[in-house]
């Protein structure tokens, strides 16, 4: 019996114990079934401050209050999860303006109930065709005008609504055009992000604008507005009341603003901007854009199915990988965040990273051995790495079945571009958020959207209201001119995106997306193993305290040293014992890495709650 447990509001937060040092992980085959589970959580009693919230026609759990609400207001007049989902991202692309938005690129991962299958939608563009990186430094590729790559994530919210919405694009952005002309009350999240950014984003006049009007930085609680993006909003719901006019399909509607912001007078409006101030994109840039319907990543783990973003995404290959080399030990016997449980998660992040950073690309650009990688073959050749005592240095890749001899010449070959400078190892931070949402019909959908870092290029595109994403950074692009993922023209960086979602028998489990970066694959890992090996409930895996691994210079390099955060609610004693072990232990502020939200269903009643982490703003509401 699964145990899901209610969460209860706490003015404190129990400090975990955690197992004995000396401990050995039991072996188990990878193809045991589900373990069966008792009456409790094999944890130490940890209890939430926060209460998951239950639904009944619909939930969801968002970056931000306003964003869950507003997509709220769309299910409770008859929408689907697809059409809510497009609000909540308008939404956000306000509330959270720092991290998402059209001009953005992301992720979704999608159930519908109708067909019982699971979808996964690609809307991220590529680098612009013009970009040469022997002409570019590693800062403008990250910030500024020749930096970005073509806007992915409105494609995709046309996209979304094209196959799974019912409403046109005019009854879904409306609580986004009331926000951006009406304003809301700016938080003390963004009036802090906005304040430590006043050099980035007083940089450029179109940017300084919107975010430092008459020079000043906003307040918390200052009304804040969009009339810009606004203006945007209503010209490509203009577009789609226009074609309509003449009786056409919602879907020709929809398609028709598409073309507005791609090859219509938004498209050019970017293109001129770009053109007159000495940035690289073209009108054909932007005119070549198509999001990418392809097939999720899929994996058993302990008799549940999880599914998660394809290339071009490092995560979704990560949580899956990660997955299969940590099945075949017993984790539940060895107590949540005990010191050798945190051991074989940190290693198997380890394992995973290495082959991941070393054939993970745009598939349009190399052959890429998706099957062999996510295989269980290939996870028990992996596996044998992992010592039960000891750290192992970061290793080199493996071969998994179906691989080139060198993924890296092939993508030279194909784009005639591996030539450039080796380009500075630091990786630029990445900005991100993400949201759940689940409809009375029992469609779900699973979004990570992004700008890459936080205010993406920095770069504000005239009068659109739009960041683009800044893609072309070292972090999404490899500093390495002979890696498949060496910034290139016309070529998709990579992200770590990875919307999450688990059937179990067949029928929805659980859903999960976090921002954070190169931890978004970690913390997804160690949210699952809390709700499945440990039989937390949603609002207390999200909460309990968790790792993540750095290296340096990269993961792109055999060797480099990986340092494992830890959130400072792990007990002292087994941060000592990691660094016992091997590891590079150190302990880091509480409630600091990811940022998880996620809904879980309990397969024995049939009900369903969502949970939001309280590490940022994210907020859960139930119907």
């Amino acid at each position: 019996m699964l145990h899901f447990r209610t969460s209860t509001m706490l003015l404190a937060v129990v400090i975990f114990t955690a197992g004995c040092a000396g401990e050995v992980p039991a072996v188990v085959e990878a193809t045991d079934p589900a373990p069966a589970l008792s009456a409790d959580p094999i944890t130490d009693g940890l209890v939430a401050h926060r209460p998951a919230v239950p639904g009944v026609h619909g939930l969801i759990t968002a970056g931000h209050p306003l964003a869950a609400m507003a997509g709220m207001r769309i299910l409770m007049q008859g929408g689907t999860a697809a059409d809510a989902a497009v609000t909540v991202l308008a939404t956000l692309n306000q509330v959270e303006p720092m991290m998402s938005g059209a001009g953005g690129n992301g992720f979704m991962t999608i159930y519908d109930a109708e067909t019982d299958r699971v979808y996964s939608l690609n809307a991220t563009g590529a680098a612009p065709k013009a970009l040469d990186a022997a002409t570019i430094t590693p800062e403008e590729l990250n910030r500024g005008m020749k930096a970005g790559v073509v806007p992915g994530l409105f494609g995709g919210w046309i996209a979304v609504l094209e196959r799974f919405g019912t409403m046109t694009l005019g009854q879904v952005l409306e609580p986004a055009i009331e926000y951006a002309e009406r304003g809301h009350p700016l938080d003390a999240f963004v009036a802090t992000s906005i304040s430590r950014s006043r050099e980035l984003l007083e940089r450029y006049p179109s940017t300084a604008a919107v975010f430092l009007p008459d020079g000043k930085a906003p307040v918390v609680g200052q009304l804040f507005r969009y009339p810009d993006l606004a203006r945007t909003f209503h010209k490509l719901v203009e577009a789609e009341e226009t074609a309509r006019l003449d009786g056409v399909s919602r879907e020709t509607g929809l398609r028709a603003a598409f073309n507005r912001f791609y090859r219509g007078d938004i498209a050019r409006e970017m293109a001129r901007f770009y053109q007159r101030d000495g940035g690289l994109f073209t009108r054909a840039d932007f005119a070549a854009y198509e999001p990418i319907w392809t097939e999720p990543v899929h994996t058993t783990y302990r008799g549940y199915d999880v599914y998660s973003s394809p290339a071009t995404s490092r995560g979704g290959l990560e949580v899956v990988m990660q997955l299969n080399l940590i099945e075949g030990f017993d984790l539940a016997s060895l107590g949540h965040n005990s010191a050798t449980a945190l051991h074989l998660i940190a290693e198997s992040i380890k394992v995973a990273k290495s082959d991941i950073y070393h054939f993970v690309t745009d598939p349009k650009h190399a052959d890429m051995p998706t099957a062999g990688m996510t295989s269980k073959a290939f996870a028990d050749t992996r596996r044998i790495l992992i010592s039960p005592d000891h750290a192992m240095s970061y290793p080199d890749h493996g071969t998994p079945p179906g691989a080139q001899s060198s993924p890296m010449t092939s993508t030279s070959a194909l784009l005639g571009a591996a030539s450039g400078p080796t380009l500075a190892e630091t990786a630029y931070p990445g900005s991100t958020t993400s949201f759940s949402i689940v409809d009375r019909w029992g469609n779900v959908v699973v979004a990570t959207p992004t700008l890459g870092s936080g205010w993406g290029t920095g770069v504000v595109v005239g009068s659109t209201g739009l960041f683009l994403n800044n893609g072309t950074r070292i972090g999404s692009t490899s500093p390495y001119p002979d890696d498949v993922n060496y910034v290139r023209g016309g070529q998709i960086p990579i992200l770590n995106n990875s919307p999450t979602l688990v059937l179990k028998d067949g029928e929805f489990f659980l859903a999960l997306g976090t921002p954070g970066g190169e931890t978004i694959g970690q913390t997804q890992f160690q949210v699952l193993l809390n709700v499945i090996d440990f039989r937390m409930g949603i609002q207390e895996a999200i909460e309990a305290p968790r790792i993540s691994l750095s290296a340096a210079p990269s993961f792109y390099k055999p060797g480099a040293d990986v340092t494992v955060r830890v959130e400072g609610r792990v007990a002292p004693f087994v941060i000592s014992r990691l660094s016992e072990m091997g590891h590079d232990a150190q302990s880091v502020r509480e409630y600091s890495i990811g940022n998880m939200q996620g809904i879980l269903r309990n397969p024995e009643t049939g009900t369903m709650v969502a949970g939001a982490d309280p590490r940022r703003m994210m907020y859960a509401i139930g119907w």
